[in-house]
């Protein structure tokens, strides 16, 4: 581990006079080796014991062309419009806007999905809104299980639909 070298006495000055002693200093020497050793084995050990997590990751499917229109019947159409100030309101197809609360939309979306196989969820989220709150629907519909769902730019037509159902 540490070793202490040299240690004897020096001659005297060969200049005439008094002989003084002088001290030789000691030299210590610390040998690095062991902590080398034990750096290396925790690293080692740290990166065997880590637990390696998947990064979670949502796949997104785009269209190949920006033009291209797709046809979806509009009773398989779910449309959830998201207020700038978290309220939200869904409803299919043409029927009115209905409100609904986050904390029960999973259920409202599991149950739907169990009605209609084919339904589609397209997700409107006022451009005012907080990002949470687009972060919270996308979780919420990620935990449903809904596997066909859309995110599009609120309009005035869906401002619109916001205003009717909240008078």
């Amino acid at each position: 581990m540490g070793a202490v070298e040299g240690g004897g006495e020096s001659k005297s000055h060969a200049r005439g006079g008094k002989k003084h002693k002088k001290k030789r200093r000691l030299r210590i020497r610390i040998d690095m080796t062991p902590m080398v050793d034990v750096a290396f084995l925790l690293l080692t050990f740290f990166m065997l014991t880590t637990y390696f997590s998947k990064p979670q990751t949502m796949e997104l499917n785009l269209p190949a062309d920006e033009k291209q229109q797709v046809e979806v019947a509009e009773s398989n159409l779910l449309t959830i419009r998201v207020a700038s100030d978290g309220l939200m309101y869904w409803n299919i197809g043409m029927d009115p806007a209905n409100p609904i609360d986050v904390k029960d939309l999973r259920k409202f979306l599991v149950d739907k999905n169990k009605e209609n196989p084919k339904l589609i969820t397209l997700l409107k989220i006022d451009r005012d809104g907080k990002y949470s709150m687009l972060i919270k629907v996308m979780d919420e519909i990620a935990i449903a299980q809904v596997t066909r769902f859309s995110l599009a730019p609120m309009t005035e037509y869906d401002k619109r639909q916001i205003q009717k159902a909240r008078a």
